[in-house]
């Protein structure tokens, strides 16, 4: 306590003192006060109640003593909104200082207060700053506008430094231009829909003049620019990249990178015949590869950006494999991305040169590091089918190191090898059955089991094999009980005469003895399949398998297009869209790459066009999933969707809903049937107590489906100790629903953002006949059918309109309602079109009900 005491008694004494020094006659004395206060302030003291002293300092032609107090109003101004007014005058006055740093220093000061009082004074000044005759203090006055934007976007509106801030980007010095550029770019992300940088040829050629004067950050904003313009034509497109190509040459990384961004966009308008095309994929390679000879944090933020653009056009780097070659001395991060990168441009050409590398890196200490190479091995032999046999011999040697981790490894990708090649290595399964007892990683273990299991006819000791994982089911992984359970199934219907103990073995401990719901419901339909028809669970379980894809794990083509717009930025490095990660508006509308000859149409236009004819069924309909195994009634509105009016139901085992221990000794088991048209909870009563049970009520919390008890339950006896009674209670489905997960309303910028980026393939179009509604719209909303917009077109009123089902997909809508007409035209767009048809009969059921 004491010492604390004696610390305010200095603190309070210091600042006696600098209060003394602040007001002193002497200029040197002044500024070394201030110095002081500056300190202070910097680890971390509180020195506010120096402000009036400080801010009195103000008054002097010293430049350095001006920016220090500056730099400690920017600090304190927001604790102090009403001293910093004091200082108002000042500032005024700086702005029309002789000295065009002072200028500067006054107009980028007060931009840097962020304090409503002063923001509106801010504006005056600003203006002539604008129109300054000195560019340092035009360039500091254009970023300024920004910063005020921040604060006050509709004073910035109102005071018309918008306007003035686009003529800047006509400015005869560069740097005004990069900072004006900088200053709209700022504004328009926040503001996605304000249109702020409309380019035009014109503007494009003084930004391309301006380019190749102004400092390296001022180039980079200019270029990220150029990014989002849309050229008319190919020649266009041709002559922009002609004059940002000499970018790519230059020492800064990051416009080297924002370079090859513009050069990667423009790239898709230039025809591929074209000469000029070839010749800018050689000049793209050279800055590429000079990216990584920096240090490891440089190459790793390169490499992410080079894996983007090989996945785009891997012709770049293909002569440039070398490159890619891991160093001992690469920090792990810089070697797995490298390595990534060796797959990919991996080809017939380079193959041998890449496996050598490759066992190579399997020999490394780093484990890490080892499993990925071996991985990529078997990456190599799905890739390029001419270096399969290579490479599978490649992972019996690693194999045979008996390297623990090393023939896991192996093991998972010969798996994945047989999937690609079926019925030609499968010679090499004795050499895998051999190492079965040192395998001790889930994925391992599953990759084996899956091999016994595919291949049972050509082991001779498979059930053996199988019966050894068994033992320890229940401490097995998910991943390996699941295969094993159809490993097993597998066995039974190649060998049924051998194996029946052991099927019925797995079935029950899946079935009864596991709490995994994902196990037991397989468990169940196994046992169904092979108890009920023995040749359609042949047809299923063995049937034969899709080869799997060449590269498994590419960017799926629209998050690439939208990366590549996006190079040089996190969005890069993370391989997520921006969207993602950045909070707020930020980030939500998505890039894309131009296309030639296409155009992309506005909410108005976009829902035209015929509905396709037929789209293929990617998933089985949700009438055959639902309707078949649950058979439960839903209400009216979603009954179009679920096809549950089937005259075959099925019947679920009965589960334990409430353990024994939970419930004073009563075990309650239950499932759900439909018998006579009428859905039934079917109890399994079970008294583990000691005493008697009576008088047996339920009652159901509210529920999305509306079921609700249609009686009382009748349990006519009293339930005895260890006695067991099955009941049936009749239920309806009129009860009180519960709404699940409120759905919310999509913003408009975000609707047409997401109807541009679904294809047009996925658009359907349907007609819904004899609606006699007053609003569509009001009704609609009631079932979480959201109307974003609404216009008038040719006497039509056009609904834009957004759902989104409980799985996370989002349907976009477009409804057409003619005054007088009774027949509606639908039009739908989604990322799913297989739930199209359904979400269609939804509407009808919804406005027709």
């Amino acid at each position: 306590m004491r010492s604390v005491m004696f610390r305010f008694h200095v603190c309070a004494g210091e600042i006696f003192e600098l209060k003394a020094e602040l007001n002193s006659d002497k200029k040197e004395k002044k500024k070394e006060a201030v110095k002081k206060v500056i300190a202070s302030m910097t680890v971390g003291k509180d020195v506010s109640a120096l402000f009036p002293d400080v801010v009195n300092c103000m008054q002097t032609d010293n430049l350095e003593l001006k920016k220090l107090v500056y730099l400690y109003l920017m600090n304190y101004a927001k604790s102090q909104p009403d001293m910093a007014i004091m200082a108002v005058n000042t500032f005024v006055k700086d702005c029309e200082d002789p000295n065009p740093l002072i200028r500067a220093l006054a107009v980028r000061t007060m931009g840097c207060i962020r304090v409503d009082k002063i923001t509106e004074y801010l504006c005056e000044p600003l203006r002539k700053c604008l129109k300054d005759e000195d560019p340092y203090v035009r360039k500091t006055a254009a970023v300024c506008v920004a910063k005020l934007h921040d604060i006050n976007a509709q004073l910035v509106e109102d005071q018309g430094f918008l306007d003035t801030l686009k003529d800047l980007i006509s400015d005869s010095n560069p740097m005004v231009v990069a900072n004006a550029v900088a200053a709209l770019s700022e504004i328009a992300e926040s503001h996605p829909n304000s249109n702020l940088l409309d380019l035009n040829p014109q503007s494009i050629n003084k930004l391309l003049t301006a380019l190749n004067e102004c400092t390296e950050w001022g180039q980079i904003f200019i270029l990220d620019c150029l990014a989002n313009y849309t050229p008319r034509d190919d020649r266009e497109s041709q002559s922009i990249c002609e004059r940002v190509t000499p970018r790519l040459s230059h020492a800064n990384s990051a416009v080297v990178l924002s370079a090859v961004k513009v050069l990667m966009k423009f790239m898709e308008m230039l025809p591929k015949d074209l000469d000029y095309y070839g010749t800018l994929l050689k000049k793209l390679a050279p800055p590429l590869v000079t990216l990584l000879s920096a240090e490891p944090e440089l190459q790793y933020v390169a490499l992410r950006n080079i894996n983007l653009i090989v996945q785009k056009r891997p012709e770049i780097l293909k002569h440039e494999m070398k490159v890619f070659f891991v160093k001992y001395n690469d920090p792990i991060y810089v070697k797995l991305e490298k390595l990534d990168i060796m797959i990919r441009l991996a080809s017939q050409a380079n193959i041998a040169q890449v496996l050598a590398e490759l066992k190579e890196y399997a020999t490394e200490v780093d484990v890490d590091f080892v499993r990925k190479a071996v991985r990529a091995i078997g990456r190599c032999a799905i890739k390029v089918e001419q270096s399969a046999e290579r490479c599978v011999s490649t992972l019996l040697d690693l194999i045979q190191t008996k390297v623990n981790y090393v023939v896991q490894e192996a093991i998972v990708v010969i798996k994945d090898i047989f999937r690609k090649y079926p019925n030609k290595y499968e010679s090499v399964i004795a050499t895998l059955c051999e190492n079965l007892d040192s395998l001790d990683e889930p994925e391992a273990r599953a990759a084996m089991i899956w091999i016994v299991g595919e291949y049972a006819e050509r082991i001779d000791n498979a059930d053996e094999l199988l019966e050894s994982f068994l033992e320890g089911f229940h401490d097995e992984s998910t991943q390996v009980q699941l295969q094993l359970l159809t490993a097993i199934v597998k066995l039974f219907l190649k060998k049924p005469t051998e194996t029946q103990e052991l099927v019925q073995q797995v079935l029950s401990l899946a079935t009864q003895d596991s709490d995994n719901p994902d196990l037991r419901d397989r468990g169940y339909i196994y046992w169904r399949l092979l108890s009920t028809d023995p040749v359609a669970a042949k047809e299923v379980v063995l049937a034969e398998k899709p080869l799997i894809s060449e590269e498994t794990d590419l960017i799926e083509p629209t998050l690439l297009e939208e990366l590549i717009c996006h190079i040089g930025t996190l969005a890069s490095v993370y391989h997520k869209p921006p969207s993602a990660f950045v909070e707020g508006s930020r980030g939500v509308m998505h890039k894309r790459l131009p296309a030639q000859g296409t155009e992309c149409p506005d909410v108005g236009n976009a829902a035209g066009g015929s509905a396709p004819e037929a789209a293929p069924s990617i998933i089985p309909s949700q009438g055959d999933l639902l309707g078949d195994l649950l058979n439960l009634d839903l209400p009216a509105v979603l009954l179009p969707l679920f096809n549950t009016n089937c005259s075959s139901y099925g019947i679920l085992y009965p589960q334990v809903w409430l353990p024994a221990m939970k419930a004073k000794g009563l075990e309650i088991s239950g499932t759900f049937a439909r018998r006579a048209g009428v859905i039934q909870m079917e109890l399994v009563l079970t008294n583990k107590a000691m005493s008697v049970m009576t008088d047996f009520a339920i009652q159901f919390n509210r529920n999305s489906f509306g079921l609700a008890p249609a009686g009382p339950l009748q349990v006519l006896t009293p339930l005895g100790p260890n006695q067991t009674i099955e009941v049936s209670l009749p239920l309806s489905t009129v009860g009180p629903v519960m709404k699940m997960d409120p759905l919310n309303n999509l913003q408009r910028q975000v609707f047409l953002a997401t109807w541009k980026d679904i294809p047009n393939d996925n658009e359907s179009q349907f007609q819904i006949q004899d609606c006699h509604l007053n609003s569509a719209s009001n009704k609609l909303q009631g079932s979480n059918i959201f109307t974003i917009a609404k216009r008038t077109v040719e006497g039509q009123d056009m609904l834009y309109m957004s759902i989104k089902l409980s799985n996370g997909i989002w349907v976009l809508a477009e409804l057409k309602v003619q005054a007088g007409n009774p027949n509606y035209t639908i039009s739908l767009k989604c990322r799913a079109p297989e739930v199209s048809q359904c979400v269609f009969q939804c509407y009808e059921a919804v406005l027709k009900n």
